[in-house]
């Protein structure tokens, strides 16, 4: 019966299967490369292909699937209404292909030039990119409805985490250990176990190997790596996006620093708890078989040794190189990347010193007088010397940078601005008083001595050249006393400009005015006392002019006769050693005799020369100083100095103040910062 049934079978179903299969692929072979038409294609393709293949290996026969391949391969058929085909059809393709093993010569022989042309495509819309995110995103997508997102108050239950910081993202609950764990790793082995099936024989034979980069290990790699990738960059956009809760008085930055420090209830802890053990996601402990072989190669190679081993044993895990940096300040990572992080620094060491600070600000709101005691405070720091408030500042400062650049939002909101709130409470009030200070002993003085005289100003009346030397000297004058005296801990001088502190002076804002105005004074006291001693030492060289026969220059009694020789640079200094100081200019041309272009008496009387010419600098160290004589000729000399612009940078003081205010200050947040504490004076001092 079934030799005769097969001759059938081969007629009427085997053979139009064979050829509607045929067509199938050849379209999907001829289509245009990366169109759409072969992205269509290829979804259904590689059924096709595999039912095709079927029917040339009957120890692949599967009768179900074979039944239900045909069924959108050929719907129809010429001669048999469509209900009867679609309803004895399935049954009949299923019998044939059942029968197979049994009949082997059932079986057709496929043109291997179509197969190895299928296969190629398929395995090119398999490896297409957007295959793969496709399919990254339907496994995202089965997960995603069986873990919650993950907010602020889920990562610090039990604490009052509002109370420190705020934010309005959360962490998707399909990047959470949670979701690996429960779904994500399963779906990926079952990705990869898809394409291993895919992979085994309809798209490869055992005659070809496959592509490295379309294996299941290589899929299962890359969807991993991505994963993990989406997995800390989610977290990072969260942790980033934390904001601490703004401070207003010493009251509320020390209930702040309580919370925070507090064992039991700190929110700081409660989330870094969490990020420990989310980071800590996907790890694999080294097998002993691992450490043994390890040991033995040490052994053997125990000459070439490193003296630093930079695969120590350990858990080894994907987010090994984001969370890093955290779990070795959580003394969670000892193992991978030893020498990426400080090992001196620990969250533990960090809310110790918060603690000290807390304190300590405890005891300024809880003194009789805490104004006084909170400017005595940070007069210690003014002064440059350390306190607990800025060690601790510069603690949280460093353990901030260790973690990097991609945690420098978390590292800034958590180990920064918790201290740096503390310091501006503390320095708010004492910046506007140390402002009263030098108002009163340094400015107030200044515009008294020097307002209105010149050069500050174009008048007659002169400054004291003595006086400006009290106050600009080099460590002896008053500006620099003061300066060293009370702001030597946020001012240093690097070179001879003075530059804020960055750690310290965190919090403060210096008035720009005042450190433009204290550096132009520093670099004239640099000028004006080259030597140690007062003036300034420079040289001039005469130039000869049209029409000038001689020219006469007397500065303090130190004279240059000109007649149109040839120029010689002769050394002055001023304010030079005469008991008539001045400075005259008269010339000689050849329509008339000497005559004067000017008599400037007094100290200043050179400076007040130089005023009345124009300069164009010709180098680092040489002006061309030209006058206008009144007959129009043009009197020249060539002024060459020793340090900077010399004796022109006096020309420079027109116009400057010296400034009342060294600290740009906030009236209404200092007056905030003062608010009585007699209310808050039996604040919780347990740790």
């Amino acid at each position: 019966m079934l030799p005769w049934y097969g001759v059938v079978n081969n007629r009427l179903i085997r053979d139009p299967a064979n050829v509607a299969l045929t067509q199938k692929l050849s379209a999907l072979a001829n289509s245009a490369p990366n169109s759409d038409q072969r992205a269509q294609l290829a979804k259904p393709g590689y059924d096709q292909l595999k039912a095709w293949l079927m029917m040339a290996r009957p120890d692949k026969a599967d009768g179900a699937f074979y039944a239900q391949t045909m069924k959108v391969v050929q719907p129809t058929r010429i001669g048999i209404s469509t209900g009867l085909w679609q309803s004895l059809s399935p049954d009949l393709w299923a019998f044939y292909i059942s029968e197979l093993p049994k009949q082997p010569q059932w079986k057709i022989t496929p043109n291997t030039q179509l197969v190895s042309q299928s296969r190629q495509v398929l395995l090119q819309q398999i490896g297409h990119r957007n295959a793969e995110s496709t399919l990254y995103e339907n496994m995202l997508k089965s997960v995603r409805r069986n873990f919650a997102d993950v907010s602020l108050e889920d990562m610090t239950s039990g604490t009052d985490a509002r109370r420190l910081f705020t934010t309005e993202e959360v962490v998707p609950g399909m990047f959470t250990r949670q979701a690996w764990e429960g779904g994500i790793q399963q779906a990926i082995e079952k990705a990869a176990s898809s394409r291993r099936d895919e992979i085994d024989w309809v798209l490869s034979d055992s005659r070809k190997a496959v592509s490295s980069d379309l294996s299941p290990e290589a899929l299962k790699a890359r969807l991993t790596q991505r994963y993990f990738t989406d997995f800390a960059g989610s977290w990072l956009s969260f942790l980033n996006s934390l904001r601490l809760n703004p401070a207003n008085n010493i009251a509320d930055v020390t209930d702040q620093l309580t919370l925070m420090s507090d064992v039991r209830q700190s929110p700081l802890i409660a989330l870094m708890n969490t990020l420990a053990w989310q980071g800590q996601t996907g790890q694999q402990s080294e097998g002993l078989s691992d450490s043994l072989i390890k040991s033995a190669k040490d052994l053997v190679g125990g000459k070439d040794k490193p003296v630093i081993d930079q695969s120590a044993s350990g858990p080894q895990g994907p987010l090994d190189e984001t969370f890093g940096p955290l779990l070795q300040l959580l003394g969670k990572n000892t193992s991978s990347n030893v020498m990426s992080a400080d090992n001196s620094l620990s969250l533990q060491t960090y809310l110790t010193r918060i603690t000290r600070v807390r304190l300590r600000l405890q005891q300024v709101a809880s003194a009789s007088d805490p104004q006084e005691m909170m400017q005595t405070l940070a007069q210690t720091v003014f002064q440059g010397k350390s306190v607990d408030l800025t060690d601790t500042q510069q603690y949280g400062s460093l353990i901030s940078a260790s973690l990097g650049e991609e945690w420098s939002g978390f590292g800034n909101t958590m180990f920064v601005q918790p201290l740096t709130q503390a310091w501006e409470t503390v320095l708010q009030p004492s910046a506007a008083s140390l402002n009263d200070k030098w108002s009163r002993s340094v400015a107030a003085n200044w515009h008294t001595a020097f307002d209105a005289r010149f050069p500050f100003a174009a008048s007659k009346s002169d400054a004291s050249l003595p006086m400006l030397a009290e106050f600009v000297r080099k460590d002896s004058g008053r500006i620099d006393r003061f300066l060293t005296t009370e702001l030597s801990g946020v001012l240093h001088k690097e070179g001879s400009q003075w530059v804020p502190d960055k750690v310290n002076s965190q919090g403060l804002s210096f008035n720009p005015a005042f450190l433009r105005a204290i550096n132009q004074l520093s670099q004239l006291s640099d000028i004006l006392f080259t030597d140690g001693s007062q003036g300034i030492s420079f040289e001039l060289q005469a130039r000869p002019a049209s029409q000038v026969v001689e020219t006469q220059l007397t500065i303090d009694g130190q004279k240059l006769h000109y007649f149109n020789q040839m120029a010689d640079w002769q050394s002055f200094r001023w304010p030079g050693e005469t008991y008539k100081p001045g400075t005259m200019l008269t010339w000689t041309s050849t329509s008339a005799g000497a005559r004067l272009f000017g008599d400037y008496s007094g100290t200043w009387g050179f400076i007040r020369w130089l005023e009345q010419g124009k300069r164009q600098q010709l180098d680092r160290s040489q002006w061309m100083m030209s006058f206008t004589a009144p007959d129009g000729r043009i009197l020249q000399w060539v002024l060459r100095s020793q340090l900077g612009k010399g004796p022109l940078t006096l020309l420079d003081l027109r116009g400057f103040t010296l400034p009342d205010q060294i600290f740009s200050v906030d009236s209404a947040a200092t007056a905030q910062a003062l608010m009585d504490n007699s209310g808050n004076s039996d604040i919780d001092g347990s740790e």
